[in-house]
């Protein structure tokens, strides 16, 4: 397949999260494999940060790859770790002048067999998910042409992952508010039938389930389906609804001191 091909198949892959069975992490292994065949680099990995702002690598086109990339995490040194920290793209032509900038990574990645390393951020504006990894095993390893459609693929990937998290998440709140518009029908119900069998109107039906739901610690869902199915007979609600009452301590009475007739 020619490079131009190549690259616009890519593009369309990479935009294309919604397709069913979508796989987050085989979506950034395509990423990393396809870097290393349209970048020319030996290598490619992703690193993402987590729910509390910590680095994972997540894909990685070897394993070789991906044990570099966990000295990066693990010794928080390496360009990922700066393309992070900074917002910025990382260009390291030459590793071996790179040891004092890096003395963890940068010996590890010699030994790895790796010349040149680079990443790229992946963000969108002030959003920041992580960093696109290309080791080199040679020096100037990544054309500065390819370096911008490298950030190219690196930006279309973050759309992407932000696209599928937002449909998810909307996802979520749209079964969160199916669910509570289910559980205010059945307190309804509840209100209803314990509003009838009480015979008192409804506010001091809700105000018997409140009650009842928060002295023995369970949901006014929970309380309001009892009643419903009868579990709950309006009795113990009208009685159990309410605390119950310690007797107060009374005070022993005393007859005021008689005064002395001087």
């Amino acid at each position: 397949m020619a490079r131009q091909d190549l690259v616009a198949r890519t593009f369309v892959e990479l935009a294309d999260t919604l397709v069913e069975g979508y796989d987050p992490i085989d979506f950034l292994h395509r990423l990393t494999e396809r870097c290393v065949s349209l970048l020319g680099v030996a290598e490619a990995g992703v690193v993402l940060a987590d729910a509390q702002g910590q680095l994972r690598a997540l894909a990685s086109s070897s394993e070789r790859m991906h044990l570099i990339e966990l000295i990066e995490i693990q010794r928080q040194d390496g360009p990922c770790l700066d393309c992070w920290r900074n917002g910025e793209a990382v260009r390291e032509d030459r590793l071996a002048d790179a040891v004092a900038r890096w003395p963890h990574f940068a010996p590890a990645a010699l030994d790895a067999g790796f010349a040149s390393a680079y990443a790229v951020p992946m963000r969108l504006r002030d959003e920041r998910l992580g960093a696109l990894n290309l080791f080199a095993n040679q020096t100037r390893g990544l054309m500065e042409s390819d370096e911008t459609l490298a950030q190219a693929l690196a930006d279309v990937a973050t759309i992407g992952i932000l696209h599928e998290r937002f449909i998810r998440q909307r996802e979520e709140v749209s079964e969160q508010l199916k669910t509570a518009f289910t559980t205010r029908i059945v307190l309804e119900q509840a209100k209803g039938v314990a509003a009838q069998v009480m015979n008192i109107d409804v506010d001091e039906a809700f105000a018997l389930l409140r009650g009842y739901a928060r002295n023995h610690n369970l949901l006014l869902s929970e309380v309001a389906r009892q009643v419903i199915a009868r579990d709950l007979s309006a009795d113990a609600l009208a009685v159990r609804a309410r605390p119950p009452r310690h007797p107060t301590p009374t005070k022993e009475l005393r007859s005021p001191p008689s005064r002395q007739a001087t």
